[in-house]
């Protein structure tokens, strides 16, 4: 038994090392051949962006703007002094200039000492101030929430919680690093969408959960539900005759690379894609785990209870995870569907907005596919798990009793 459970161990750890290690070898060769000439970050000519400290407040000015109507607008103008904490200039005080204006709607709000700071060096000969505020420094305050998340999930999910920062570190880097350039650079979107989501389908079930039955078969569910998305996404872009551009962003997005201009229909078919991944990985593994479960307890484990235990087990996720994509995506869009609410004359004229139709799209498909995954992942799980039937007098049977009629009706 010893010498079993050590050969699965071993076996185990290297396949979780070459998991770890070809992914690192597919990552940076996707990310030399996708950055190649491509020169990221590069913003506006002439303007930096350097983290600075508010040390103190040098004056405040009362601006007036005339926008034509009856009674001038109000603003003001902020001079403070503040310490640079990056770049060459780094240690160095500068005086800086913040503008509260009509023209935006949600001004920041009005610096005093001790804030931290995003300022741009303008360059500006035409203006008394080189340096101007530009944001409030926000990604400290995230860094110690992300940093306490990681901790509550090694904290709670032990050695397996390490696993999922290792498989989420590497879809990070497959989307920023490896996807996002391929897209920047005028690649084929569709086939770096599907290659993207392969990878993170392999890639975190092998990390996570090992080279087994339970990750083959939530892998080929998940597979099965990403394609069926795929394909449902391309029939209805044609169907409902999409252009892609469905906000103002599109229409800066077909200027990023004017060699190459991205296709706005293939980043619809890719958002389709990398939103609903999550949740479909989620359901397949969800339902292979179950019987996995069933696998190891029971003594007896026939194609059809598992399929239909599947098929029970999948049914009671379907309806929160459909909940879940359709949330997430009017979430995600909030404020755009207030505002088309609030502009458009009629129901029929904002059902029929790309912005909308490309939201409903995405959660419709998303739900499908999950739709698609339940049925594929119980009966492949049902297809590898019946294969022995289990003596084993140590394993306990589950009576029949301790089923819900939902899990055992028509079981033979």
């Amino acid at each position: 038994m010893s010498i079993k459970l050590n050969s699965i161990l071993n076996k185990n750890t290297l396949v979780y090392l070459l998991t770890v290690i070809i992914s690192v070898i597919l990552l940076l060769a996707g990310n030399k051949i996708t950055t190649k000439n491509l020169d990221l970050f590069n913003g506006a000519e002439g303007v930096k962006a350097e983290k600075a400290q508010v040390i103190k407040i040098i004056s405040t000015k009362a601006v007036e703007y005339d926008l034509g109507g009856e009674n001038p607008e109000k603003g003001k103008d902020i001079a403070f002094t503040a310490k640079v904490l990056s770049g060459d200039q780094k240690g160095r005080e500068i005086t800086a200039l913040q503008t509260i204006d009509p023209f935006t709607g949600a001004s920041l709000k009005e610096i005093e000492p001790g804030d931290k700071v995003i300022l741009y060096n303008l360059d500006n000969e035409d203006s008394e101030y080189d340096w101007v505020l530009g944001e409030y420094l926000r990604t400290d305050a995230l860094l110690i929430l992300g940093i306490a998340f990681l901790i509550f999930l090694i904290i709670f999910g032990r050695f397996k919680g390490f696993n999922t920062i290792v498989s989420l570190g590497f879809t990070c880097v497959a989307i920023f690093a490896v996807f996002i350039p391929s897209i920047l650079q005028g690649f084929n979107i569709y086939f770096w969408s599907i290659i993207t989501c392969i990878f993170i389908i392999t890639m975190s079930f092998l990390i996570i959960y090992g080279a087994n039955k339970k990750s083959l078969s939530a892998g080929i569910g998940c597979l099965a539900g990403i394609l069926v998305s795929g394909f449902l996404t391309l029939i209805m872009d044609r169907v409902l005759k999409l252009t892609g551009l469905v906000s103002e962003e599109s229409l800066y997005v077909i200027r990023v690379n004017p060699n190459h201009p991205i296709d706005l229909r293939a980043i619809i078919f890719a958002a389709i894609l990398i939103g609903a991944i999550g949740a479909i990985m989620d359901v397949s593994m969800s339902i292979a785990a179950a019987l996995a479960e069933f696998k190891e307890k029971l003594e007896y484990t026939p194609f059809s209870l598992l399929v239909k235990s599947g098929m029970a087990i999948g049914r009671d996720i379907m309806g929160t995870m459909a909940n879940t994509l359709i949330l997430a995506y009017i979430g995600s869009s909030l404020s755009v569907v207030l505002l088309l609410v609030s502009y458009n004359s009629s129901i029929l004229e904002l059902m029929n907005k790309e912005m909308i139709v490309v939201e409903i799209l995405q959660s419709l498909v998303g739900s499908i596919g999950i739709l698609v995954t339940i049925p594929i992942t119980s009966l492949i799980c049902a297809y590898l798990f019946s294969e022995k039937v289990k003596t084993d007098s140590k394993k306990y049977t589950i009576p029949s009793n301790e089923f819900s009629d939902e899990y055992t009706d028509g079981w033979s």
